[in-house]
């Protein structure tokens, strides 16, 4: 029974919720009861407390008793990248420095969706820092691909796909500053949400880049992560940044029409080679959103070079910034790799990262006219090669050539994260070792909507999200 529990979407979870068909405390319960079967192969999490966890689904089910209506999220469990605040509780930031912090803070979107019911049972293991797009990290374990313990699970936020796949929570967070919610969706076979820069709000969550870290869901569903969209959107006074545009009904988008819908297939500024498995899964994906009303085009964008260049020197001295007191005076607290890799970030002039900066607005504008009066969205592979081992990308054991050469280039997200642009990964196809594929439609500023109704269309017409893994033992 609590097996089948596990299965569900976190819609479905919620609707049974909601019918009182189930409680909070069954669904805790079967949630724990996979961790403790998958746990071991997988590693997804840095921490959990299941004592803690119980108790507070025990509170919630008594409260329903008496309640004529419940929250949205009433007594579903999640799960988030160790990196958030909430009262007290550990915030790792997968890294040596943080491992026993616990602000007493709580982020906003974590606060957002406690508040509409969910329970947080546990942190979800990461790349030291966000920095990584593999799943390793010395500290707390390598995160392992919970279909292959010896493939990884994508990076920076690695246990949130690995925790949602593997079927041990229903829905989590994760930051996403060049693809680190993308790219793990797409390893682990998961639907993740990169939303438009300053549509969720930052405040309590570890910055890498402030001018380009996102905050967005993993699901295994688009229609869960409009759910837990719906829950964090929207402006909060205790971050500047975030936008007071008004915040639409995603679940009510969900509506299966793509008549008329333009999607574009760039022939530029992605990567050139894809894998035949890849390409061939990207292909049939295309069909499917073909047979549901879309059009299809190749489309040449503009801008490419001066976007691919700005986002290096912004990432990389924004970065620098972040940690310049740590790396004073706590270096070699980092992995080697990570500290090695911000050295260099040091030697970049301020004039060439404000010049990057201000060049922002006009790259978009210069990019997003023409391409989005040609078409509605941008469909690429969200990884153009299949998925890696963690040994021949354990940058820590001298791997870092083979992570540049293989994994880097093939990634098809860090272009839209300069932009501040949504842009969504579903799963769509394994390649022939039994790995995920990723497909990423993208839009323009605050088009997720749009991006959700797509990527429900077509899982509508499709059954690869349905898939679950059997996590394969160490």
């Amino acid at each position: 029974m609590n097996h089948s529990i596990a299965d569900m979407t976190l819609a479905e979870a919620a609707s049974a919720i909601q019918r009182r068909d189930l409680g909070a405390e069954e669904l805790v319960a079967a949630c724990f009861k996979r961790i403790e079967r998958d746990e071991p192969a997988v590693n997804a999490f840095i921490w959990h407390d299941q004592e803690a966890a119980l108790a507070a689904a025990r509170e919630l089910d008594r409260q329903s008793a008496a309640a004529k209506e419940l929250p949205p999220l009433h007594g579903i469990p999640l799960a988030h990248k160790d990196m958030f605040a909430n009262r007290g509780k550990l915030a790792t930031c997968g890294s040596k420095i943080r491992s026993e912090h616990r602000p007493e803070g709580r982020a906003t979107a974590v606060a957002r969706l406690e508040e509409a019911g969910a329970i947080t049972i546990g942190g979800l293991n990461m790349a030291e820092f966000a920095q990584g797009p593999t799943g390793h990290n010395p500290h707390f374990g390598d995160c392992r691909n919970p279909w292959n313990a010896g493939y990884i699970s994508g990076g920076s936020s690695s246990g949130s796909g690995a925790a949602v796949a593997a079927r041990m929570v229903f829905g989590s967070l994760g930051s996403d500053t060049g693809g680190s919610v993308r790219i793990p969706a797409a390893c682990c076979g998961v639907t993740g949400l990169k939303p438009t820069w300053s549509r969720v709000s930052r405040h309590g969550a570890m910055p890498l880049s402030f001018s380009m870290d996102c905050i967005g869901p993993l699901a295994r569903t688009a229609e869960d992560c409009a759910i837990l969209l719906q829950a964090i959107a929207g402006a909060d006074a205790a971050d500047a940044t975030s936008s007071a545009r008004s915040v639409p009904d995603y679940r009510a988008a969900l509506n299966g029409n793509l008549r008329g819908l333009r999607i574009g297939i760039p022939r530029n500024g992605f990567a050139a080679e894809v894998d035949d498995a890849v390409q061939a899964a990207f292909e049939d994906a295309l069909e499917v959103l073909e047979g549901r009303g879309a059009s299809v085009c190749m489309i040449d964008l503009p801008a490419m070079d001066t976007l691919t260049a700005c986002s290096a020197v912004v990432s990389r001295v924004e970065l620098a910034a972040c940690h310049a007191q740590w790396m004073r005076e706590r270096a070699d607290d980092y992995a080697s790799s990570v500290s090695g890799r911000m050295y260099p970030n040091y030697a970049i002039p301020g004039a060439l990262y404000v010049e990057a900066l201000r060049r922002r607005a006009s790259v978009l504008s210069e990019f997003a006219g023409p391409v989005f009066a040609k078409v509605d969205l941008l469909a690429t592979p969200t990884i153009a090669k299949m998925i890696p081992t963690r040994a021949e990308t354990d940058i820590e054991s001298g791997a870092e050539g083979v992570v540049r050469r293989f994994l880097s280039p093939s990634q098809n997200t860090r272009q839209f994260s300069y932009l501040g642009l949504p842009a969504i990964s579903i799963p769509c196809g394994f390649d022939p070792r039994g790995l995920p594929i990723g497909l990423q439609l993208a839009g323009r500023p605050f088009a997720e909507a749009r991006l959700l109704r797509t990527a429900d269309a077509f899982q509508r017409d499709t059954e690869w999200h349905r898939h679950a893994p059997a996590p394969t033992p160490m």
